[in-house]
């Protein structure tokens, strides 16, 4: 492969097999913006939530009606999209754009947003809508028209910031005793090297890494030098959320793995994360990268170049976790993904059927055509706060 091939991704880094077949019509996209009431507030380095603001697409292709949800949060904390933001941009400029369009790819449908910059978040909930459409066009679950290689995946357990440390060490208990096998802690100033200890002192040979979610920078050297002494599997997100160089230089000082989460937006972010060995891991979010077309690509181009992946969430509805579920399956998925049951933050899931364990560390993809999940309209319309339809 020459260099020119390398920057550009390949041709195997950016094809996706699984994917062609006739083309269909885009006729009509609804979208929703709903607000979930966590059961607890979720804590991490960029703040606290209390709700989760998340934006749901129906879009129909030739009479074949496929779902997406993105959820980019109320608030640009974890990225600069917010879900007001996200709502307006795909009702003013990505739905009008696809009206009436005869899509026959995930790649096709990409193309037609390019002239749109960034929006990574927007342009996740089409983009996952149309793969369950056209997954259903097909009658195939949707994770073996990506290639995935098994319906079942590996999942852990995450814990954000507690009131205090007995508390977070009764939860891990519960946890492992369920049979939980790894477990992610978040991770920010004031929750930060003591408290990991005492749960590693707890807990010596339980596989756990933190998530600083950008909260620290290299000034903060000598703390990361200290947790090379704690085994993590991982450190996720160290640093700034749109940088790649600064972990590149202190992941040459350090000895435990990084983990490029917000920084990876893109497959030309992860092919230069690769390039500058700013990470030994990548967590690819479906709706952070803009969607499964642009996530299969990542995952290839990782795969080829023996860079591991997972899964990562943003507190979706059973919806967006069964997307991820499908994406989980792919053979370079190689540590157990963040793939929470919804039962976890919401008493009421948005979706149905809901996502649950199938074992003490492990969840089965649907066998159903598509996704294998939808919105429940009852919860649909009780949460909703804002609602368009955009057609011919």
């Amino acid at each position: 492969m020459s260099a020119n091939d390398d920057a550009l991704g390949g041709s195997n880094g950016a094809s996706i097999s699984s994917e062609g077949g006739a083309a269909g019509t885009i006729e009509k996209i609804d979208i929703h913006r709903v607000r979930m009431p966590l059961d607890e507030p979720w804590t991490t380095a960029y703040g606290s939530d209390d709700a989760v603001e998340s934006v749901l697409v129906s879009m129909t292709v030739d009479g074949v009606t496929g779902w997406g949800e993105s959820t980019p949060l109320c608030a640009p904390t974890y990225s600069p999209e917010y879900a007001k933001g996200v709502f307006s941009v795909i009702r003013d400029f990505l739905a009008p754009r696809l009206i009436g369009r005869h899509i026959e790819s995930g790649v096709a449908l990409q193309d037609s947003l390019s002239c749109f910059k960034g929006n990574q978040f927007a342009k996740a909930a089409l983009d996952l809508a149309w793969w369950d459409a056209h997954a259903k066009r097909l009658a195939q679950p949707l994770w073996r028209v990506l290639g995935g290689k098994t319906s079942t995946v590996q999942v852990g357990e995450d814990f954000g910031v507690q009131a205090n440390i007995d508390q977070l060490l009764a939860e891990i208990r519960l946890a492992t005793g369920r049979g939980i096998t790894r477990i992610k802690l978040k991770y920010r100033p004031g929750w930060d090297f003591p408290i990991v200890a005492a749960v590693r002192q707890q807990f010596p040979d339980l596989v756990m890494h933190i998530d600083c979610n950008s909260g620290y920078t290299l000034d903060d050297l000598e703390m990361f030098r200290q947790l090379d002494e704690l085994n993590l599997a991982m450190i996720e997100q160290p640093l700034a959320h749109d940088d790649l160089v600064d972990h590149a230089r202190l992941q040459e000082l350090i000895a435990t793995p990084i983990c490029l989460d917000e920084s990876i937006t893109s497959f030309d972010k992860a092919r230069k994360a690769i390039q500058l060995n700013a990470c030994r891991w990548i967590n690819i979010k479906p709706g952070r990268v803009g969607g499964l077309t642009e996530a299969k690509r990542i995952h290839d181009y990782c795969e080829q170049r023996d860079m591991p992946c997972w899964v990562g969430g943003m507190l979706e509805s059973s919806l967006g976790l069964s997307f991820m579920v499908a994406l989980a399956t792919l053979p370079n998925m190689k540590y157990p993904n963040d793939i929470l049951p919804s039962s976890k933050f919401y008493k009421h899931d948005l979706s149905t059927p809901a996502v649950e364990r199938s074992g003490p560390s492990c969840i089965t993809a649907s066998t159903q055509p598509g996704v294998g999940c939808r919105p429940d309209p009852a919860q649909l319309q009780r949460l909703g706060l804002e609602h368009v339809e955009v057609s011919d």
